[in-house]
């Protein structure tokens, strides 16, 4: 696995203990293309960065040493964890992203994502399921890295997780019952960014963020028999 390394001006001063790292956080660039995502992540007044990022040919960019701590994912929260840049590695994956023309992610660039998901899960003993997206940790901001990205094809090679298909029954609730039940799953899987018992305008986009990691053909936003079905098949 061939790695390019270039150097980004943008981490913390503070270095961290290793075994402090318990998250890989997923991305996409957002921006038209390799060339720009690296300038623009080598740019100290960006304010961003990241510690690899996989161009669409497949090609590895080491850009923050893993020791250093790289500002990828900002205001965020996983079960009981917030700001998730100290206990993270960021990956960032070109794609012109929702803003511009979001695509397909490419072979190649998947195969050696893959590959370097393997290495870093081995070598840092990051558990299955904090292999995780920007839009799960942060999804009142974040989209990436977006419904088309294979998060099911990540658990088939045992680099993230996945439901396993069931025949469980959703009973008949009340629309306050659904939304309760449906937060509380959340909950336990580790989402956050909502409250169980009072309704917000942002409950859709978090709808939309589980939907577009578990179920992308539908993320529409709504509580559907299926979204509530996989979350309760993830909840256990």
């Amino acid at each position: 696995m061939k790695i390019v390394s270039k150097q980004s001006p943008n981490f913390s001063a503070k270095t961290r203990n290793l075994k402090d790292i318990k998250f890989i956080i997923l991305h996409y660039t957002g921006m038209q293309s390799t060339r720009e995502s690296i300038k623009r992540l080598l740019n100290k007044r960006s304010k961003v960065s990241c510690h690899y990022l996989i161009s669409r040919k497949g090609v590895i960019y080491k850009l923050v040493d893993v020791k250093k701590i790289a500002w990828h994912a900002g205001k965020s929260k996983w079960k009981n964890f917030k700001n998730l840049n100290y206990k993270s590695i960021g990956i960032e994956l070109q794609n012109k992203g929702h803003n511009i023309n979001y695509e397909r992610f490419t072979k190649i660039q998947l195969i050696s994502l893959l590959k370097l998901l393997k290495k870093l899960i081995k070598k840092y003993k990051i558990k299955k399921n904090y292999v995780l997206g920007h839009s799960d940790i942060a999804p009142l901001r974040k989209t990436d890295p977006g419904e088309k990205f294979p998060w099911e094809l990540l658990s088939k090679k045992g680099a993230s997780i996945w439901y396993v298909k069931s025949n469980l029954k959703i009973k008949s609730m009340s629309q306050d019952k659904r939304r309760e039940f449906f937060f509380k799953n959340l909950l336990k899987i580790g989402y956050r960014y909502f409250s169980l018992y009072k309704k917000s305008v942002n409950d859709k986009r978090i709808v939309k963020a589980f939907q577009m990691r578990f179920l992308p053909k539908n993320a529409n936003g709504e509580i559907t028999d299926k979204t509530l079905k996989i979350s309760q098949l993830l909840a256990k």
